[in-house]
């Protein structure tokens, strides 16, 4: 079914990509996982040397609206360039839009989703408290079988905006806030992201772990260093995962039978320090996340 038919209101996608297929970002699923919803998909693609441009034109859906843009290479410290990369994508939405579904080049919406969220959009369209919705999250790590299961992990974080152009990508792209640095008031709801940004062939992992790295570097990076010490990524380096029990978005089946590299967790192993040890124990216990970081206010 095509839920935008069904809305009553114009919804835009927006995303920005650069270099998806060296860094092996799935971004062609994140992409496709959103346009039901959607009347326009704005992506906003980084001066890429791998051929990124060309991936997202294969999608081949009038939707898709491409953005050529250029990184600022000056914008290193705490990932800022990524937000201004969000910003330019937003801005290039249509007017008419009343919402814009945000989604980053390792995140997909399970098709499940697709109705809540449809539902939530008509539900809070014409509330003017509403300025965003914000949705759970599930972070996977090393393979499509285990999740982040650690207060490490965000919990939540705001995808669906107003078509509100004071809103404004926050730090480095996480959340958004609007005005004079006011954080959103949002409705949570029942669906989440799928977040695959740890889930890649360990040579791209690592790929990606040193060429996204170096914009939260203020001093840069020596590349002829990175080059030489460059090794494939240690998934093993981590505190708790637990096994995934449920099913995959239906646009990440292709990728899944092609993972080509195998890796097993012992889930009874911990590695967290005693006082997150604490705060998990707590969260299991009460359901809650306490001395967490919101970047929003619910309401």
């Amino acid at each position: 079914m095509n839920f935008r038919y069904l809305l009553l209101m114009k919804v835009s996608g927006f995303s920005f990509i650069k270099n998806a297929i060296h860094f092996g970002y799935p971004v062609t699923e994140s992409i496709r996982s959103v346009l039901p919803l959607c009347d326009e998909l704005i992506v906003a693609v980084g001066d890429s040397h791998d051929g990124t441009r060309q991936l997202i034109e294969s999608i081949q859906d009038p939707r898709i609206k491409i953005i050529d843009t250029v990184w600022d290479e000056n914008l290193r410290t705490g990932g800022r360039v990524l937000a201004a990369e969000t910003d330019k994508a937003f801005k290039a939405i249509a007017a008419d839009s009343d919402w814009a579904f945000y989604i980053q080049g390792d995140e997909v919406l399970h098709e499940k989703y697709l109705q809540p969220v449809k539902e939530a959009m008509q539900k809070y369209k014409d509330d003017q408290r509403v300025d965003g919705l914000l949705f759970k999250y599930l972070h996977f790590w090393g393979s499509f079988d285990y999740t982040g299961d650690s207060s490490r992990w965000y919990r939540n974080e705001i995808r669906v905006i107003k078509n509100d152009k004071s809103i404004y990508s926050y730090k480095d792209a996480q959340g958004f806030r609007k005005g004079e640095n006011q954080k959103l008031l949002v409705k949570p709801i029942d669906a989440y992201i799928y977040h695959y940004g740890w889930v890649r062939e360990p040579k791209a992992m690592q790929n990606k772990a040193l060429g996204v790295g170096k914009y939260w570097s203020e001093e840069g990076y020596d590349e002829q260093k990175i080059k030489f010490d460059a090794n494939d990524f240690d998934y093993n380096k981590i505190d708790v995962l637990k096994k995934f029990t449920g099913t995959h978005p239906a646009v990440m089946r292709e990728r899944i039978a092609r993972m080509n590299w195998k890796f097993d967790y012992d889930i009874s192993r911990n590695n967290l320090k005693l006082k997150d040890r604490f705060k998990n124990t707590l969260e299991k216990i009460t359901g809650k996340r306490f001395f967490d970081y919101k970047n929003y206010r619910t309401i």
